[in-house]
């Protein structure tokens, strides 16, 4: 289990950086940079224990969780303003998370249920809630709007590793195998622009003129 606890920790540290990142879009002071390390990091694993019923949740069993948070907020908050551009790599940053984040909720998911299809919405659920917070309380566009591919590249990647688990494949190659899946539908998105075809049909009419 230490490849998990690894991927973990990963996980969490990288969506720590871009709560942070998305802090110093909006120049807070060092307690805002903080929070908003510590909800977008573990914003994902607690909805997946309250899922799960897995209650007191990750992070106050293991309040080392917080302490990887406040780290990654810190060094955030002394360092960002030497980057060129924080929403790029914010984005990058988040694809990182969300490919090791899926695997981290997959197996968790199959862990507590034995079930596959829990596995993988558990993995997608993990992989995107914190960053769909981030962008909710930084007030920036939802990466659930932006055009290219999101969710579905955490579905892949749980989906891959939680195949990969049942073909009898050892740990850390199903683990990379979800994880490699994951980034490179979601690098592929943010590089190419790969996006679905959308819903192109005229508007609904406003509720004023139906009455």
């Amino acid at each position: 289990m230490s490849l998990l606890v690894y991927l973990d920790y990963a996980g969490i540290a990288l969506f720590a950086a871009t709560g942070a990142l998305a802090a110093s879009r909006k120049q807070l002071d060092l307690i805002g940079f903080l929070f908003f390390a510590m909800v977008t990091g573990t914003g994902g694993g607690t909805v997946r224990d309250i899922v799960l019923g897995r209650v007191p949740v990750f992070w106050v069993l293991n309040p080392a969780y917080i302490l990887v948070c406040c780290i990654v907020g810190v060094i955030v908050f002394f360092t960002a303003h030497l980057l060129e551009s924080r929403y790029r790599l914010l984005i990058w940053l988040d694809a990182i998370g969300l490919a090791a984040y899926c695997v981290i909720g997959a197996a968790k998911g199959l862990a507590a249920t034995g079930s596959p299809t829990i596995a993988i919405v558990t993995g997608t659920l993990t992989a995107t809630f914190g960053g769909i917070l981030r962008d909710l309380m930084a007030n920036e566009p939802s990466v659930l709007l932006r055009p290219e591919i999101y969710v579905t590249a955490a579905l892949i990647g749980a989906g891959v590793f939680t195949a990969a688990n049942a073909l009898g494949m050892q740990l850390y190659l199903a683990s990379a195998c979800g994880v490699v899946a994951a980034f490179a539908v979601r690098g592929g998105a943010l590089w190419f622009g790969w996006t679905f075809p959308t819903y192109r049909h005229k508007p609904g009419r406003h509720p004023d003129d139906v009455m």
